[in-house]
């Protein structure tokens, strides 16, 4: 075939044999919810994007009913952290009460949650800290109890985010005998020690009060042990991958998707997003062209869903197409 432009001439041909598309389906949205009253916080980090505390939280959901989106992922902030984080775990913790809240609420929205300790704990780390070091088998049994916490009061999807070794085992043994056999776990595979967090941290409060994370999160450089860590976490139980971050990352979510028949999940995260926006709000680039262009980049990569906090804004974009 030697003009391939025989195959771009119209809309109409570009559109019949286009290779990868862009679902509302496919998005989750990722939102914060706080302590407190009367809370509606702006990130400034990232613009658009809000802490609410649960009085005000009807709020936010009625934005992602209006645009259509089916899933959420729950990040909760405490008004108490302590050593061990046990605000991550507790029954009537912030996410609990979130949860049982948005299902009442919203009962079809699916609902993904967030375990991890560093928005919990006093020294912002993901999992428990002696002299300096930071535990991995003690901190599982913490993981396995806010799994189950978050399983009882309504989450549809458990998704660890700490990086901890054997976490996914831990967290399925306690779902199974908790009776959440049925209850999906999305983990945080190919999670790497990355820059893009930054504003995340802003929304979440959740930077390390000392050191950072690169003794459990993934050295950038390292591609295949990233495919390493997938393949252990599904041996453990997970249903779901996560490749955290997106963009830089590409080609970590192509090898898994076409080594593991499991579906990916790109998150698109939070410095990924503010570049965006920052570039944006100073008329540099068209930003529905590049957040569409992002978006469909990671379908190409291998990933069937898109955690991403342009989900609102896609949502309408895609709806504007339909038209």
């Amino acid at each position: 075939m030697e003009r391939t432009r025989r195959l771009r001439t119209s809309n109409y041909m570009r559109d019949m044999v286009r290779e990868n598309h862009v679902r509302i389906d496919e998005l989750i949205y990722p939102i914060f919810v706080t302590e407190g009253e009367n809370i509606k916080h702006p990130v400034e980090s990232m613009p658009g994007i809000y802490q609410y505390s649960l009085d005000r939280l009807s709020e936010e959901i009625n934005r992602i009913k209006e645009a259509g989106i089916k899933a959420i992922l729950i990040f909760g902030i405490p008004d108490h952290k302590d050593e061990v984080g046990s605000g991550a775990y507790a029954e009537d913790g912030i996410v609990p009460k979130a949860i049982r809240q948005i299902k009442k609420e919203y009962e079809e929205l699916l609902i993904i949650a967030d375990v991890c300790l560093c928005e919990y704990t006093s020294h912002g780390h993901c999992g428990l800290v002696k002299d300096g070091v930071i535990l991995n088998d003690e901190t599982l049994p913490l993981l396995a109890k806010a799994s189950v916490s978050y399983a009882k009061a309504g989450a549809d999807i458990i998704a660890p985010s700490d990086m901890m070794d054997l976490r996914v085992k831990a967290i399925r043994e306690a779902l199974d005998e908790a009776g959440f056999v049925y209850t999906p776990i999305m983990s945080y595979s190919a999670k790497f020690a990355s820059g893009y967090y930054g504003p995340f941290r802003d929304a979440a409060h959740s930077a390390p009060g000392f050191g950072d994370r690169k003794t459990y999160q993934m050295d950038p450089a390292n591609g295949q042990e990233a495919l390493r860590e997938i393949g252990e976490d599904i041996e453990e139980g997970a249903d779901l991958i996560i490749a955290k971050p997106a963009l830089a990352y590409m080609d970590i979510m192509k090898e898994a998707s076409m080594k593991y028949n499991i579906p990916i999940v790109a998150y698109n995260v939070s410095g990924e997003y503010a570049m965006v926006k920052a570039a944006a709000a100073n008329g540099w680039i068209d930003e529905k062209k590049i957040v569409m262009e992002n978006m469909v980049g990671l379908k190409r990569a291998g990933a069937k869903m898109i955690i991403t906090y342009h989900a609102l804004d896609v949502a309408k974009w895609l709806k504007e197409e339909e038209r």
